[in-house]
């Protein structure tokens, strides 16, 4: 759904998930049942990850739905003239030349400690223990982007209501103010700002998202959500964003003031 409408591709995406679910089927039970794994199952269903012939072909047979999704693999999806499957936000992320992101309610998931990255997880026992692990695996494996060979350039600026909230322990919080401190001082290719409480109302507070540029010099948004991210790249879509994150940056702190900021919320924690 790059472009905000529906697609071919994510058409095929919520069908999968459909008909999973019509069956009854949980992604263990049909990772199973195709002998995939879970990960497989659950990056295709989250558009992450374009699903091959053969996997629909396993899967057509599993949920006994008489070959239709290796049809519209060969013959919708062909409808599409420029499809790009849907990327995700960790496809996006490893792509990307620079990221500008944007995070009023939580620290930026590259730059989460791992027990702060839990405890978020683990909020109100929504998930179970296993996939708790599991994303939590996820989340620190994509936190080496920041380490790779050609790491992206990345300004992130987050509320400082995300420094004061508490997630897990006092303990955690503190670590991961300082943390970011570190981060931000330390890494090159990183810069970390925050917006305090004292900006008031603006427009960035309606919600996170992502600017990206990829290699190939495309620009893309992404949205995080609670059931799924979307992804857009309209010119119009993008100009609401940057002109969004242009506000947002304005009424952040410098860079050593947030800095500074940092430090002192995590000897709040302390």
């Amino acid at each position: 759904m790059a472009d905000g409408r529906m697609t071919a591709a994510a058409f095929l995406v919520a069908e999968l998930r459909r008909a999973r679910t019509r069956r009854g089927l949980s992604q263990d039970e049909l990772a199973k049942a195709v002998n995939y794994s879970a990960s497989m199952v659950s990056a295709v269903e989250l558009g992450q990850q374009q699903p091959t012939a053969k996997y629909l072909e396993l899967v057509d047979r599993a949920l006994d739905t008489g070959g239709i999704f290796g049809r519209m693999l060969t013959e919708l999806l062909a409808l599409d003239k420029a499809q790009v499957w849907l990327r995700g936000g960790r496809a996006i992320e490893k792509q990307a030349k620079s990221l500008r992101w944007y995070e009023p309610l939580h620290v930026p998931g590259l730059f989460q400690t791992e027990a702060y990255a839990r405890a978020v997880f683990e909020a109100g026992g929504l998930l179970d223990p296993e996939e708790v692990d599991r994303r939590l695996a996820d989340r620190m494996e994509r936190q080496d982007i920041l380490y790779s060979d050609r790491p992206p350039k990345i300004v992130a600026v987050m509320d400082e209501a995300a420094l004061r909230r508490p997630v897990g322990s006092r303990k955690t919080m503190s670590d991961q103010a300082l943390h970011l401190a570190r981060l931000t001082t330390e890494h090159p290719g990183v810069r970390l700002l925050v917006v305090p409480s004292s900006a008031g109302e603006h427009p960035g507070l309606g919600g996170p998202f992502i600017l990206a540029r990829l290699a190939d010099e495309s620009e893309v948004a992404y949205l995080g959500s609670q059931i799924r991210g979307q992804e857009f790249d309209r010119p119009e879509d993008l100009r609401r964003l940057q002109l969004v994150w242009e506000t947002v940056l304005g009424e952040a702190l410098p860079p050593q003031e947030s800095i500074e900021l940092m430090r002192e919320v995590a000897e709040s924690w302390s």
